[in-house]
Parts: C-alpha cells; sequence; structure tokens
C-alpha cells in the first residue's frame, strides 16, 4: 500500500508553490498521487455488447487527439485522466477516489480538465482544483471550503481561471493563479443551497467577458453579465454543459436527460440530438461537449447511473461524434487498453484554437 501525506487544510490562504488552499479540515492523500504511467494501447477483437454494436464507427483511439477524465469510478482507488495522441495513451496522471476530508469519508473524483497552450493541465476534483505541467508537477491548487463543491474550472489566459463553487451561496470566483487573488466573485442563484451536489456544473466566460452557466437545478441555462445581473435565459431539463459558440447560439447537454441541443438567442432550437438518434447505443448521462472545426459535435456518455453494474461498463460508448445530420461517425468504448473509465470532461487536441482564450468554442 502506497504511504500518505495529510494536507491540513486552515481557513487562511496557505501558499502551496502557486497554489492555495481556502478551506478547513484535513485531506488524506497517497504519495503516489499523479504517479500512474501511461499504458500501451492495444487493438484487442470486438467484444459482443449489450449496449451498443459490436463493431463501431470510426477508427477508435485514433480518431482523435484528445484529454479524457470522468467522474466517480467508484471502482478503482483512482481516478485517472489520459491524453490520447495517434492512437495511444501518452500520459495520465491519477488522484484517490476515497480521501479523508474535515476528518470525515470523502470522495474526490475528476470532471473538467483542459490542457492549455503551454502544456499545462488544469482540472476540477469536486474538492477542489489543481493546474499540473507535464511532468506531472503541480504549479496551483485551491481546495473549496467545507460544504461546499467544485466541478467546473475554466483557463482564462495562463494565469487565470475561472471556477463555480457549488454551496450556500454558489459564486463564480476568478482567480488569479500567479497571486492568488480572487479577482472577481459573482454570487449565482440555485434552488437549494443546502444541497450543493446538483447545483451547478458547467460554468463558462464567453468572448464577450459574459458567464455561462448550466443551471442543474433550476433546469435551464443562464448567462451574466460582469456584475452578475442575468441578461439571457433558456430553459431545459438538467443541463449539464454550456458553450457559447462562434454564431452565438448555444450548444447545450442534458445529463441524465440524454440530449444535446442548439439553441440561438429566441430560444429556437436549430439543432439537436437525442436518444432516438442514437439506436443501439445505451445513452447514459450527457455531459461535456464540443463542436469540431468541421461542424460535428462530441460529446461524452456517462454511464454509471444507467448502467449500474459495473461489470457491463465496458460494453458502453464513452464518446460519441456526430455529423450535423445526425450520423454517427465515431464511437469510442475503451475501458482496457487503457482503461479510460466513465466519461465526464473531454477536450480535442487536434482541433485548431488556443483553449485559454475560448478558441475552441465553435
Amino acid at each position: 500500500m502506497p504511504g500518505r501525506i495529510a494536507v491540513c487544510l486552515r481557513p487562511a490562504r496557505v501558499a502551496m508553490g502557486r497554489g492555495f488552499v481556502f478551506a478547513c479540515g484535513v485531506l488524506l492523500l497517497p504519495l503516489s498521487l499523479g504517479g500512474q504511467s501511461a499504458a500501451p494501447v492495444s487493438n484487442s477483437p470486438a467484444v459482443a455488447p449489450s449496449n451498443s454494436p459490436a463493431v463501431l464507427p470510426g477508427r477508435g483511439l485514433a480518431q482523435h487527439d484528445f484529454l479524457y477524465c470522468g467522474e466517480w469510478n467508484h471502482t478503482e482507488a483512482q481516478q485517472t485522466m489520459w491524453i490520447i495522441r495517434k492512437g495511444k495513451a501518452v500520459w495520465s496522471y491519477s488522484i484517490p477516489f476515497n480521501v479523508m476530508f474535515n476528518n470525515k469519508p470523502d470522495i474526490a473524483e475528476l470532471g473538467d480538465c483542459t490542457q492549455l497552450s503551454n502544456g499545462n493541465i488544469v482540472f476540477s476534483t469536486r474538492l477542489g482544483a489543481t493546474e499540473i505541467t507535464p511532468d506531472k508537477r503541480i504549479v496551483w491548487q485551491m481546495f473549496t471550503p467545507i460544504g461546499t463543491e467544485l466541478h467546473s474550472i475554466q483557463p482564462i489566459g495562463l494565469d487565470h481561471v475561472l471556477i463555480a463553487q457549488n454551496g450556500s451561496p454558489a459564486k463564480l470566483l476568478l482567480i488569479n493563479t500567479t497571486t492568488n487573488k480572487v479577482e472577481k466573485e459573482i454570487p449565482i442563484p440555485v434552488r437549494d443551497p443546502a444541497h450543493p451536489h446538483g447545483q451547478l456544473r458547467r460554468a463558462r466566460m464567453t468572448p464577450a467577458g459574459t458567464f455561462l452557466v448550466a443551471h442543474m437545478d433550476l433546469g435551464k441555462v443562464a448567462e451574466y453579465d460582469s456584475a452578475g445581473k442575468e441578461i439571457w435565459s433558456y430553459e431545459t431539463p438538467g443541463p449539464w454543459a454550456a458553450v457559447r459558440l462562434a454564431n452565438g447560439n448555444t450548444l447545450i447537454t442534458g445529463d441524465a436527460h440524454g440530449y444535446v441541443k442548439e439553441v440561438n438567442r429566441a430560444g429556437e432550437v436549430v439543432w439537436s440530438i437525442d436518444r432516438p438518434d442514437l439506436a443501439g447505443y445505451n445513452i447514459g448521462n450527457i455531459q461535456d461537449v464540443e463542436r469540431l472545426a468541421n461542424g460535428d459535435t462530441v460529446f461524452s456518455n456517462w454511464v454509471p447511473n444507467k448502467v449500474t453494474d459495473p461489470k457491463e461498463w465496458p460494453t458502453t460508448v464513452q464518446l460519441f461524434e456526430v455529423t450535423p445530420e445526425k450520423k454517427i461517425v465515431w464511437a469510442l468504448r475503451e475501458w482496457a487498453n487503457p482503461p479510460l473509465g466513465p466519461a465526464s470532461g473531454l477536450q480535442m487536441l487536434n482541433e485548431p484554437g488556443v483553449p485559454e482564450q475560448n478558441g475552441q468554442q465553435r
């Protein structure tokens, strides 16, 4: 069993390299945190799955270069994010699943992850957020206060991040990762302040400097100005992610409701895909989404709540790419080589644009 190190969290900010902590409590981390090496990729024969076709469209891991992370892989002691390039797993980084936080058992999980143009990666852990270098050195880190959760982090340039902190109150925080100062704080309304888990997932600053928030609990996507005033909203059940496209429309995923839709400023649905359009595939929770430069849409299919037996997870597809005509051109099912696990966050790495400058929001 690897050794463990206790990280004591106090209300005052505590420097950790370029990092700091906001919370109280103790977080027990394995000394081998982030030490998992990249796994080789094999071309294993297709299985006869019950939750997806035996033969899948696309080129498997070789379809795209991508960054991948998923939440609540409760069958594993570590939660691992992966970088895939040219069909091979070239990098991975792990965090422990079970931790002690504020002297109570808790879980950490990956949910939102982005590789920056300098190679660093920022990601959320439910209990906080981290920036690491390609050689797995932590250059910035923060933990959330007790009773709050963090499922969303967006890089803003190379020295700022926008996080959405679920809690009472929920809030958006723009943090300078060099000075460790919160430069903007915007309270966000939620339905039930006492239960943070189901409040918010993705929140993004748009190129116009406004803030787009997927309110899971309120059943709407809302856009706020820099003062926190709501300037646009669209009602839709259980939104998990919302991306402002270059054409001004908003791309939204429906989590357990299993949809992706593109809506315009008037609230009209101009494109959508739903479970009936994906016949033959067991669709769980559609979470992250990205519009590609060629007009296709890639989204993740998180399955633990729909396929409750982990032994059946490997028969499900984790990532889809569909054309504007809703044709599936890529369906990725890879649970062994490497063990990608359930899918939440994704980033296509072979797409043009600078990630920390909203360059990949099409």
